[in-house]
């Protein structure tokens, strides 16, 4: 049987970044009709790559909603993707042709910021793949770090796999403490250092953050190492969070893949005094952070 056409127009939210893509469909009284998920779309990974990964989240989300995939050309898309402020990226995106009815592209902080808090003024720092401090106070847009591996995005999942094999290659040349994580690190290249530098070569930021979950595991585990270098990402995201409060943010969403293992090692920093309450679906735990003194 084909799918009934759809009433009216239709709206989609995307969010990309550089674990994967999320789109949710609605129609014009608010009311969702499906969500689909695809691969990365970070722009570091290629502009074509990521408007491909945005049209099939689209699609699967059309296809849970009972939709045909024609209605895509129904659908207005409000895009948030990973990457957008890279010189000229903006320029290169609006250029591309798409099957959407429309499609207008903003940074994912962005579209991560008015999903935590709305029109209100208020914060987010994103702990995922990349890390970046946002916040909307009194009209004007703040921005915190952010602006790529590796140079960048302290904290993140990518910033975290990175020291985990150079600790790893450290502890190997018996230069470092070895532990079980520096152990399990090597064995992903077989124990061979010269694996890791065949490996390192076309890795990418994507590559890097699949090691954050093991380095998490045992840092919970009480490996020393594994708990210096996630004692250490928490500290530049407290610092994020700390410059946010600065530039007059009261209320800060934490959100990514890496939040919600990062809260207990947040709660420990003491630079401000923080409470943990829900906030909107798709966002972590929300941080009303004291000013520090």
């Amino acid at each position: 049987m084909t799918p009934a056409p759809p009433a009216g127009p239709l709206f989609a939210g995307v969010d990309g970044g550089g674990t994967g893509c999320r789109a949710r469909i609605q129609d014009a009284d608010g009311r969702t009709l499906g969500t689909g998920i695809a691969g990365p779309a970070a722009l570091r990974l290629g502009i074509d790559r990521a408007l491909a990964e945005v049209e099939k989240a689209c699609r699967a989300a059309l296809e849970e909603a009972g939709l045909d995939a024609d209605a895509l050309s129904l659908v207005h898309v409000a895009a948030g993707l990973a990457g957008v402020g890279r010189k000229g990226a903006l320029e290169q995106l609006v250029q591309r042709p798409h099957p959407f009815r429309s499609i207008v592209y903003v940074n994912d902080a962005t579209i991560a910021c008015i999903g935590a808090h709305g029109s209100h003024d208020g914060g987010i720092v994103i702990v995922g793949t990349g890390s970046v401090g946002f916040a909307v106070v009194g009209g004007r847009e703040v921005r915190v770090g952010g602006y790529g591996f590796p140079i960048s995005d302290e904290g993140s999942g990518a910033d975290v796999g990175l020291h985990a094999i150079r600790l790893a290659l450290r502890a190997y040349d018996e230069r470092a403490v070895d532990s079980s994580l520096t152990r399990d690190v090597m064995m992903r290249f077989h124990n061979d250092p010269f694996e890791a530098v065949a490996w390192m070569d076309p890795a990418t930021a994507t590559d890097y953050a699949t090691f954050a979950p093991l380095v998490l595991r045992h840092a919970d585990a009480g490996d020393p190492v594994a708990r210096r270098i996630v004692r250490d990402a928490a500290e530049q995201i407290d610092e994020l969070v700390r410059r946010l409060c600065e530039c007059g943010a009261s209320r800060i969403a934490l959100l990514g893949g890496l939040a919600s293992p990062m809260q207990p090692w947040l709660r420990r920093m003491s630079s401000a005094a923080w409470f943990l309450s829900k906030a909107t679906q798709w966002t972590a735990p929300c941080i009303s952070p004291g000013v520090p003194s």
